[in-house]
């Protein structure tokens, strides 16, 4: 079988905020030790690399997310799982595909999804993300993604000490550009607290670890001051000045680091075909920035 050459791997970065692209791969095949820590070395330097013109099938797409820790599991029975259970629990299919009878066959269907955080209402997040283009609509649909450490460095020093060791409330009910009711009853809503500045457990650097969608409360302040902070907070996050989008073609395979990036999907029409795979790997529980 066809081994990698490192010295055939480049990277070009993709713009100042973050991301990278990384050419001379093919996800299809094993890693060697020297390969996977390259990837992952571009990865946590660049926050998001992409891997383009890629083929691969779900379980290679697993066998290659497996090189770089134990692969995340998904949280509904099998048989729950809008996609039905062709695939194993490593793999959720984002698509708005829906049967004859209007039902969804994958996972976040349809139109624009606010800043978030994948897993972030978990104790322990998943670590990053590896989400793989199938088919993809003629405009729109791209993925925004964040720099959190910039978030971090642009923020005002007075909100940095103030804000410093306080906590988050994290929820996601399942809507894209909506956000659940922290004072509202929270029984089979997922949810969970997170230091608000955390530390990156492989770099050390400092992010900020808030998104739109589904922080919705500081700790320890009343609500009306709270919202105030997030909506400063979430501006500085969005800003167009640490932001790169992603724009997808078919085959890319998307790396991104969920300790220091925050990332959205833009509308597309909702009578084109959005399909992609995704798999994650798990983390560990957030360190909260001294």
């Amino acid at each position: 079988m066809k081994q990698h050459n490192l010295t055939s791997l480049t990277c070009n970065p993709l713009s100042d905020a973050l991301g990278a692209s990384l050419e001379g791969i093919n996800a299809a095949l094993p890693l060697d030790t020297e390969m996977t820590e390259a990837i992952r070395d571009a990865w946590q330097k660049h926050i998001v690399v992409v891997l383009p013109n890629q083929d691969l099938n779900h379980r290679q797409q697993v066998q290659f997310t497996s090189a770089f820790g134990i692969p995340g599991t998904r949280s509904r029975d099998k048989q729950k799982r809008p996609e039905g259970e062709e695939f194993d629990n490593a793999v959720m299919m984002v698509s708005n595909l829906r049967d004859s009878q209007g039902n969804a066959l994958g996972s976040l269907p349809d139109g624009e999804m606010w800043f978030h955080h994948d897993s972030c209402y978990y104790p322990k997040p998943d670590a990053a993300t590896f989400l793989y283009a199938l088919e993809i609509p003629s405009k729109g649909g791209n993925t925004r993604f964040a720099n959190m450490y910039k978030a971090y460095e642009n923020l005002p020093n007075d909100l940095k000490t103030s804000l410093k060791g306080r906590r988050v409330l994290q929820i996601y009910n399942y809507g894209t550009i909506e956000k659940a009711d922290p004072d509202g009853d929270l029984r089979g809503v997922r949810h969970g607290t997170q230091p608000i500045f955390i530390r990156h457990r492989e770099t050390g650097r400092t992010a900020l670890y808030v998104n739109r969608l589904m922080t919705a409360r500081i700790e320890g302040i009343p609500r009306s001051d709270s919202e105030a902070i997030l909506d400063e907070l979430f501006s500085i996050c969005e800003s167009p000045s640490i932001i790169y989008e992603h724009q997808w073609k078919p085959g890319d395979l998307l790396i991104w680091d969920n300790q220091s990036s925050c990332h959205a999907r833009t509308d597309f029409p909702n009578n084109e075909r959005r399909v992609l795979r995704r798999c994650t790997i798990k983390g560990e529980k957030m360190l909260a920035a001294c």
